[in-house]
């Protein structure tokens, strides 16, 4: 162990004629390799963490000894986590010199020597100066302050001076335990929205993030400052927990300590976050194995974040209850009855008498619904949340099958208000699980993506909030067709139920949307609804990503895709819950990936099918109707621009059918008047406009056709820092090529009017040149280098159009569009059009492409050939 270092080093003190750095310097690095062999060799991680801090006491009284002669008037104290006596491999070891006055001359040198020394030996020294009376002033004005002197601890020095310092700092001087309480709470609430009020983060920080380690150092501040006591287990005396939710938290803080231990010493620094480098690494020393359908390092991750929900738990339970016996301590409960079995206690729903669940424990499911419907209730009181859990046992198949659980149940779900707030409660005491046991296997189940930014647990509570949000009026304008569609609704509990079904067999192996399907179905025949209610949950799970899909990867406006898409879901009923639950899926994965782009093409299905469908399933709209319909109305509004009508027809003779299909009136408008009112295509013309319909800007190239110039096109953009969301190549009979870009910025915002002139030249002037070489798709960041996998290249025949769909799955990363463009052109390919889909760190997009013919690229020969030069650029 480290500490057995320290009699080889006083020998070799007390032979040295001078300040024996090396000496120092390398007993601190054995003392580190010993720690690493023995955490390797699975010793406890509570007995290396106080190892470390003891072998650093005696490291530091030395050296105090060799700079600071005997009666100095100074003291050395161990503040901080350190002053807890916890240190891990690269922690910061946190000191305070106290002096009796302020150090001057010899002595701040002797100190600044010292402090010197320290950091040349290899420590991480984080130290403060200071007298007895600025640690009072320093104290009184923040209470970090007061909390790392809490926590102090003498190491050497005058211990008269420590002590004074402790009396002087302590509650009956400064901060009383009740302005203490109140500040570190207001200190927790701050640090939780500095990391989203979640422990779910895919990057977590270990110690700061909720449920973390700073949650337990919270608890114990409290315990230290209001009890006076030192240690966590003196709770149990005082009965503010029990055994086992004693054990619960020491067995938490073990697990986090061994997490962060580990991170320290593969990091070599101190490091908290749980990054996507080390969650793999980790996972693998802690001897998790790939599952078929769990990853070592999905399940290592189940764990940790299992770990912070109990801890989080635990710390909002116990700072409950520290509140009442702090700030309330002095003040009667205001009791107000409730009914037989429950009342509220200075607004906290409590039980009127601690048997209650056992002899009824259909009240367990009782403390939700009373939630709403008195949502003057600020929550559970920690007593009762813990007969709750006291009692989750109760809820069994026998439970589960009785009527009044199951009117219940439903009855939580059909409430007017508080449906997300009380599903997250149920989620959060163990009762949702309990309830519906399924849900137990997806609790802090992560997905070791950058698409699903939460676990599946968090995103069903997620998708659940945005689904209520649809139904609350002042939200309204936020998605103004969800809040229509969603006052529509008939059973609006029949949503909530898809939505908690949605994902709930991820991780089983196998089709979720199937499996969970089946479940759904199960479920709702057992809570007796309908037959055509249960069908209609059980095809919303099954089908929840097919309006997803047929948004993002195919040409929605295309008549014959409307019509595919309206045959599969049937009527309109189930596309209004399906429009729903899609808007609400997609948000819950990744808010910071939803935009007014992915807002746009999901309405505009919805509007199509819902068309379609009104117009009834046996009468499709034909496309020389919706083509002719649009010309129409286009060549209205280019007569009222001025162009002659002879000449918008000579145009249009010179573009496919397919360009009418994919554009609407105005579209062709705009784009006709461009094209029209150009003389000279040698020069590249350039313009740009927000799209209000879609959500997005276009940007509208057209220039004499040439070999590669989609490619150029995809590599300027880029090089602007643009996002291509989708894009659409014609060239006329004549050879004048017609490109449209649909774009955001990389934040996901609208280009701001002051950059569009910048972007409108820099695009005119790269173009004016010839693309040279083959583009270079850059290197992947440090998130993405975590997921790279091997491209997957696949084809698909439209028969209709005689165009072949080329889907491509690829590590996203800048210039990929580019690069594939490119080798297309090298392949003597035409791209009709590109749909670009990032899921996470995959880039998946799809082509419509034909051979230089105009003829699809049916051959098996040719689809290998290009399989083949794709990969090799793609994945090299």
């Amino acid at each position: 162990m480290p500490l057995s270092l320290i009699p080889g080093l006083d020998e070799q003190l007390a032979g040295a004629s001078a300040t024996p750095l090396e000496n120092f310097r390398e007993a601190i690095k054995a003392s580190k390799i010993q720690l690493a062999e023995r955490f390797a060799a699975g010793d406890d991680v509570e007995e290396l963490v106080h190892a470390r801090s003891r072998f650093i006491d005696q490291v530091l009284a030395r050296v105090w000894q060799q700079f600071l002669p005997e009666g100095e008037g100074a003291a050395l104290v161990a503040v901080g986590g350190y002053g807890r006596g916890e240190l891990h491999p690269a922690s910061d070891v946190d000191v305070l010199i106290l002096v009796e006055e302020a150090p001057r001359d010899e002595a701040a040198e002797r100190l600044e020597q010292l402090v010197t020394f320290l950091w040349d030996i290899g420590l991480e020294i984080g130290h403060s100066v200071r007298t007895l009376e600025q640690c009072v002033e320093a104290a009184k004005g923040d209470v970090t302050i007061v909390t790392n002197l809490m926590e102090s601890r003498f190491l050497a020095g005058r211990e008269a001076l420590f002590h004074a310092m402790r009396e002087a700092t302590g509650p009956d001087r400064i901060w009383p335990s009740d302005e203490f309480f109140s500040a570190k709470c207001e200190e927790q609430k701050a640090r939780h929205a500095r990391y989203g009020d979640t422990a779910y983060n895919l990057e977590p920080n270990i110690k700061s993030n909720p449920g973390g380690l700073r949650d337990i150092q919270m608890i114990g501040w409290v315990v230290k400052r209001h009890f006076r006591a030192e240690r966590l287990s003196e709770l149990l005396h005082q009965g503010f927990l029990t055994d086992a939710e004693y054990h619960a938290l020491k067995a938490g803080q073990k697990h986090l300590w061994k997490i962060r231990f580990a991170l320290h010493l593969l990091t070599g620094r101190h490091e908290d976050r749980l990054l996507f480098e080390h969650q793999r690494a980790i996972a693998r020393q802690f001897g998790y194995c790939d599952e078929d359908s769990n990853l070592a390092v999905e399940q290592f991750m189940q764990d940790y974040y299992r770990t912070v929900m109990e801890l989080n738990r635990l710390n909002e339970m116990l700072l409950q209850l520290f509140q009442e016996a702090i700030l309330y301590r002095n003040q009667p409960c205001d009791t107000v009855r409730i009914n037989n079995r429950f009342q509220s206690c200075n607004g906290y729903l409590e039980v009127r008498n601690a048997a209650i669940f056992a002899r009824y424990p259909l009240a367990i499911l009782e403390v939700f619904l009373i939630l709403q419907e008195h949502p003057e209730l600020e929550g559970v009181r920690a007593s009762t949340i813990r007969l709750i859990r006291a009692h989750l046992h109760l809820i069994d198949d026998r439970y589960r099958r009785d009527i009044r659980a199951r009117s219940l149940f439903l009855e939580i779900l059909r409430q007017p208000t508080g449906i997300t707030r009380v599903l997250r409660r149920m989620h959060h005491y163990g009762v949702l699980a309990a309830y519906i046991p399924a849900f137990a296997n997806i609790t802090g189940r992560m997905q070791f993506d950058l698409f699903h930014v939460y676990t599946v647990d968090e995103h069903t509570l997620m998708l659940l909030r945005n689904l209520r949000r649809f139904s609350v009026p002042e939200f309204e304008h936020e998605f103004p067709l969800c809040s229509r569609v969603f006052q529509q609704l008939v059973k609006p509990e029949l949503l909530y139920i898809a939505g908690l079904f949605h994902d709930i067999a991820k991780g089983r192996g196998g089709d979720h949307a199937e499996l969970g399907a089946v479940d759904a179905r199960e479920f709702c025949k057992l809570h007796d609804l309908s037959d055509y209610d249960a069908d209609l949950v059980a095809w919303l799970v099954r089908k929840h990503l097919l309006m997803s899909v047929t948004a993002q990867r195919k040409d929605i406006e295309d008549p014959l895709v409307v019509q595919e898409f309206a045959t599969e879901v049937g009527d309109r009923s189930r596309l209004d819950y399906l429009y729903l639950l899609t808007v609400a899926d997609i948000r819950a994965t990744n808010p910071k990936r939803w935009t007014s782009w992915k807002s746009s093409l999901l309405n505009r299905l919805y509007q199509s099918t819902h068309q379609a469908l009104v117009r009834g399933l046996q009468s499709p709209l034909e496309q020389d109707e919706l083509i002719q319909a649009k010309q129409t109305e286009a060549r209205r509004l280019l007569a009222a621009r001025g162009f002659d009508t002879e000449r918008v027809d000579q145009l249009w003779q010179e573009l496919s059918p397919g360009y009418f299909l994919q554009n609407d009136p105005e579209e062709i408008t705009w784009h006709g008047s461009i094209v029209l009112s150009t003389s000279d295509f040698d020069s590249p013309r350039v313009a740009l406009r927000k799209s209000i319909s879609r959500g997005c800007n276009e940007i509208f190239i057209v220039q004499q056709d040439r070999k590669n110039l989609f490619a150029q096109c995809t590599a300027l953009i880029d090089q602007l820092h643009l996002n291509i969301l989708e894009a659409r190549i014609k060239t006329t009979n004549g050879g004048i090529a017609l490109n449209s870009f649909f774009v955001l910025e990389v934040d996901g915002s609208h280009i701001a009017p002051d950059r569009a002139e910048d972007i409108q030249h820099a695009l005119e002037n790269g173009l004016a040149e010839a693309l040279s070489g083959t583009p270079r798709a850059r290197p992947l960041p440090r998130r993405l280098q975590q997921f790279s996998s091997r491209s997957e290249i696949s084809f698909d025949q439209d028969e209709t159009r005689h165009h072949t769909l080329l889907r491509i799955k690829s590590m996203d990363r800048p210039g990929l569009l580019s690069l594939i463009a490119w080798v297309l052109a090298e392949q003597n390919l035409q791209i009709l059009s590109a749909k670009v889909t990032t899921v996470g760190a995959l880039a998946d997009d799809v082509f419509t492409i034909t051979d230089n013919r105009g003829h699809a690229l049916d051959d098996p020969t040719d689809q290998e050939s290009l399989t083949t030069a794709l990969l090799e650029h793609l994945d090299n």
